[in-house]
C-alpha cells in the first residue's frame, strides 16, 4: 500500500465501528474508539482510532477532527497509565507499509513500558482472545 491511496471502508477497524467485527472496548464517544490490541506488543497495549472520517492515515485527517481526536488520544494514554502505572509509555502511529503500519484506517497505539520487559515487535505476536483481553480492559475502563 502507497502513503496516498484510496480510503477502503472494509478496513477491519472500519468493521469494527460498523460493529461487523468485535473488539475489546475501553472508550467510546462520538469522536473516537478505543480498544485492546489483539495482537499486541505488551499488555495493556491499546487502539484509539477516529470515527465518522475515511482517513488512512495522519496525513488524511481533517483538520477540523484532529484537535479532538488527539484530546481523546490523550485521555485514552492517560488512563493506561493510571491503570497499569508503567515506567514509560510510547504512543505510536505509522503512515504507509515502509513506515510499519498495517490497517490503513488511522490509529494510534499506546504501550504501557516496564523496565525490564520486553516488547513485542509491531503486528507480529499471538493473537489474543477477548477473555484474555478483557480483564485488563475492564481495568482501563474503570479509569475514566
Amino acid at each position: 500500500m502507497t502513503l496516498h491511496a484510496s480510503y477502503d471502508p472494509s478496513n477491519i477497524f472500519n468493521k469494527i465501528l460498523r460493529g461487523e467485527m468485535p473488539s475489546v472496548k475501553v472508550f467510546e464517544d462520538d469522536v473516537a474508539l478505543a480498544f485492546m490490541d489483539v495482537f499486541p506488543q505488551v499488555e495493556g497495549h491499546t487502539l484509539v482510532i477516529p470515527k465518522d472520517v475515511a482517513a488512512r492515515n495522519f496525513l488524511d485527517m481533517p483538520e477540523n477532527k484532529l484537535g479532538d481526536y488527539m484530546l481523546r488520544v490523550q485521555k485514552v494514554a492517560r488512563a493506561v497509565e493510571a491503570t497499569l502505572k508503567p515506567d514509560g509509555l510510547r504512543v505510536m502511529q505509522f503512515n504507509g507499509a515502509p513506515a510499519g503500519q498495517t490497517v490503513y484506517h488511522l490509529h494510534f497505539h499506546i504501550l504501557p513500558i516496564f523496565d525490564g520487559v520486553k516488547v513485542g515487535a509491531h503486528a507480529s505476536g499471538g493473537m489474543k482472545s477477548a477473555a484474555d483481553l478483557e480483564p485488563i480492559a475492564a481495568k482501563i475502563r474503570a479509569s475514566f
